[in-house]
């Protein structure tokens, strides 16, 4: 067997000391100019998932860039994820470089710049993407609304934890999402039922680079592993439904439909069930009610 290595860490460790597998996004930005900056990034996750009043990307970033300090000034950011090709990856590449202006990398750009409907503040959508995230910086979190721009220089001390000015060089935004817009194809897909055909060609950048190219996957045809659900007890799914709400009950026919649940997921699908049936007038969740039930949670997730 072929033993380990250990590599020692060093700044931007997910670039120098590892391989790691990342997004290609190109986050459009408003300048002081009213004109559409893009930048490119891949340290731009999910944040806030669930459980929330809101969900949230976070983005990492050079506070001294032009999308830093678009964000810190107008709030707004969009992110544009494209797909494959390797001219767009390219373009990707030269739009990621530092130190040009937004009039200097938008004088040539390659993309198909479009308005947005959310308005006329927001910046421009990348007409190529396949999906895309307009989004409003959430500077309430850590008072991060005390920073502001025009320190390219670097920024002094203090330094928030995880949204704003985080370094002197860094920063993170705790990105609000305002709305997901979608290609049609992929829309239809996710809506209808997803096959290995109706995905994306979304590259991966590999995150390792060396002193003179960032490297990227072609993207190639996903295949799928069935998830293997666990049958939970009947009478444990009863459990935890007659401890939802003191007045809308399951039968025992209704829980044992509700077995492949899997636990972690089970109280929060229970309490939508019960909040769908006290909208619905229904106190006695049986089969035929769930049907009622489960087809409103599906409209709602197609929504």
């Amino acid at each position: 067997m072929e033993k380990f290595k250990d590599l020692r860490i060093v700044d931007n460790f997910y670039q120098t000391s590892s391989f790691y597998p990342m997004p290609t996004i190109l986050i459009s930005t408003v300048s002081p100019s009213g004109q559409t900056n893009i930048g490119s990034y891949s340290l731009c996750f999910p944040y806030y998932i669930a459980g929330k009043d809101y969900y949230a990307m976070i983005l990492e970033a050079r506070n001294s860039s032009n999308t830093a300090q678009n964000i810190l000034r107008t709030k707004k950011c969009t992110l544009n994820f494209i797909t494959d090709e390797k001219k767009y990856f390219k373009e990707a590449v030269r739009l990621g470089f530092p130190g040009d202006t937004t009039e200097e990398k938008m004088k040539d750009c390659l993309f198909t710049l479009v308005n947005s409907e959310l308005g006329e503040d927001r910046p421009q959508l990348v007409e190529e993407s396949f999906q895309v995230f307009e989004c409003t910086w959430d500077d309430t979190l850590e008072d991060a609304y005390l920073d502001q721009p025009g320190q390219l220089e670097g920024y002094e001390p203090p330094y928030r934890n995880f949204n704003g000015i985080t370094s002197k060089f860094g920063a993170h935004f705790i990105l609000k999402i305002d709305k997901i817009w979608m290609k049609e194809k992929y829309y239809n897909t996710i809506i209808n039922g997803v096959t290995a055909g109706g995905y994306p060609r979304v590259p991966v950048d590999y995150g390792y680079r060396d002193s003179t190219n960032f490297w990227c996957s072609k993207f190639r045809r996903p295949f799928s592993a069935k998830i293997q659900a666990k049958d939970g007890d009947v009478n444990s799914v009863m459990y935890a439904a007659d401890r939802i709400d003191d007045k809308i009950k399951f039968t025992k026919e209704a829980c044992a439909k509700l077995t492949k649940i899997p636990r972690v997921f089970l109280k929060a699908a229970l309490t939508q069930m019960v909040n769908i049936a006290r909208e619905e007038g229904i106190t006695l969740i049986d089969e035929a009610a769930l049907n009622i039930i489960n087809d409103k949670r599906r409209k709602e997730k197609k929504r």
